[in-house]
């Protein structure tokens, strides 16, 4: 999620320094120049990391930086959000689907020269159950073991058969880690990827470098520099001017008209799994009271936020569902903009004059939506006062680890997230319904149909319940030089994968 979200050798220790900082922005783009044989990229972002452990560390900037380029799994989610072999080259799955054998590529290694084997995997699986700190690690809870059968082959039995689990592996919960991991996470990257995180200048930027040594294919970019940008309009004019390749998850919208006339540069709207969430504390007044929740969906005009505050770029959805989830349902209109609704539902729970916090994250998607819903909320008679929260710091601790907050929004990124957020009354939104994870379960155990439809059930019964708003599925707008291909545009995990960039000629 963004709410937040962030391989090298094991001697190479990630330096906290500035001093690359004029070599990364001398290596920008071609501006319209020959670039065929360069290896080198500068990406542009607009949230830093504040670390390099997504273990312990919650949000989308850490795994979007090293899943793929740093970190992989046995398999990995394609850009149509399938499934497909990673480390694992392949796997058999028994008759009662309880029991996953992968079968393990051979001569693959960790960036500290240490082999990959199925002992590292058991590791890996067991260091999500028994060490990580996120939510993110109930997605393991259906793992019964873990069994090296030799060195390249690993049996995983799970407690029940589940239609969830093996693309579950092929986001952050499946990295693999060495079995002998004793570096800081936090400071140090030991993947099996192709680059290596070379340096850390913090507030500025992240340098990454291809492993000579790397098991697979060599990208055909060597040297990658990721700079940071706390404003998403200075990453915009970035690069415009060159002084970046390319911008990813480019959050300036008002700027894209003048960009999309630029010859030397290309515009990418790919999709995303990133729900835009109007997040409410169910836990605590006033959204402990379901007439009040369901007021607030009636008040908010859906499709004006999405034109106002981020030029009509994105979509729509309804729920926590995007579009590229096989149990996708149209659920846009269980809330139809309806003020005079939303007032009565506020008389009928005795909040006329409701007045609520409203924990804006320092986010230039937050700070443009947060706008619009105190408008819309102020026609209904609802004053919204915004509280800005410094991003990832402030907001993760209060509202996200302290939940001590009334309403908030935030992007959600992570893939399959729903049952994440409104499956455990202990996460921030302290949805708590017993049936829906019944439901879930049940749904997970069945067949894919059965799958399908009892996900479906889930969605429908969050939304009926009118547990948070999703306002829009968030677009990953992508500009950069026109000569730079590969992109891989559409955000169906939280990697942005770097894997496949190359320069060529125009």
């Amino acid at each position: 999620m963004q709410i937040l979200t962030g391989r090298r050798a094991l001697g190479a220790v990630v330096v906290l320094t500035s001093a690359a900082l004029l070599t990364a922005c001398s290596a920008g783009s071609s501006s319209g120049g020959a670039s065929a044989g360069r290896t080198d990229v500068v990406v542009g972002l607009t949230g830093e990391p504040t670390n390099l452990d997504f273990t312990t560390t919650s949000g989308s900037a850490i795994p979007q930086l090293l899943m793929n380029n740093v970190y992989e799994g046995l398999v990995t989610i394609d850009q149509e959000g399938e499934v497909q072999p990673q480390l694992a080259e392949k796997w058999e799955i028994n008759g009662d689907r309880t029991v996953y054998t992968f079968t393990l590529h051979d001569g693959v290694t960790f960036s500290d020269g240490s082999p990959f084997t199925a002992d590292d995997v058991v590791a890996s699986i067991d260091r999500v159950q028994d060490d990580w700190t996120l939510s993110l690690k109930s997605k393991m809870d259906v793992v019964e073991s873990a069994e090296a059968v030799s060195d390249t082959e690993v049996a995983v039995t799970l407690t029940h058969p589940s239609n969830a689990w093996l693309f579950d592996m092929g986001t952050s919960v499946g990295a693999m880690f060495p079995d002998d991991l004793s570096v800081d996470l936090a400071t140090e990257a030991v993947g099996t990827g192709p680059y290596t995180v070379e340096e850390v200048a913090t507030g500025e930027h992240i340098t990454l470098a291809a492993r000579e040594d790397y098991w697979g294919e060599t990208p055909a970019i060597t040297d990658v520099t990721v700079r940071y940008f706390a404003d998403a309009n200075a990453q915009a004019n970035a690069v415009r001017a060159g002084d970046i390749d390319m911008a990813y998850n480019m959050q300036a919208p008002d700027l894209l008209a003048g960009l999309e006339q630029d010859q030397d540069l290309q515009v990418i709207d790919g999709t995303s799994t990133g729900e835009v969430l109007l997040a409410l504390n169910n836990a605590r007044p006033p959204f402990d009271d379901l007439n009040v929740r369901r007021a607030i969906m009636y008040a908010i005009d859906r499709e004006a936020v999405l034109d106002t505050a981020w030029a009509g770029h994105g979509e729509l959805i309804g729920s926590m569902v995007p579009p590229t989830d096989p149990y996708y349902q149209d659920l846009t209109g269980a809330y139809p903009y309806d003020p005079d609704r939303a007032r009565e539902l506020l008389a009928e729970a005795g909040a006329e004059d409701l007045s609520i916090t409203f924990d804006v994250p320092t986010r230039p998607y937050a700070e443009a939506v947060a706008q619009v819903v105190v408008s819309q909320l102020a026609e209904v008679g609802v004053d919204a006062k915004i509280v800005p929260a410094e991003f990832p710091a402030v907001w993760l601790d209060k509202v996200f680890t302290e939940h001590d907050y009334e309403m908030s929004v935030i992007l959600h990124t992570e893939a399959r997230d729903m049952l994440t957020v409104f499956g455990d009354p202990d996460y921030y939104i302290g949805y708590d319904n017993p049936e829906l994870g019944q439901v879930a379960e049940k749904a997970d155990e069945g067949s894919p149909d059965q799958y399908v439809a009892g996900m479906q059930e889930v969605s429908r019964m969050i939304v009926d319940d009118a547990a948070s708003d999703p306002l829009f599925l968030f677009p990953n707008t992508v500009v950069a030089d026109a000569a730079l291909s590969g992109i891989a545009a559409n955000a169906t995990t939280e990697s942005m994968d770097l894997t496949g960039l190359r320069w060529s000629d125009r």
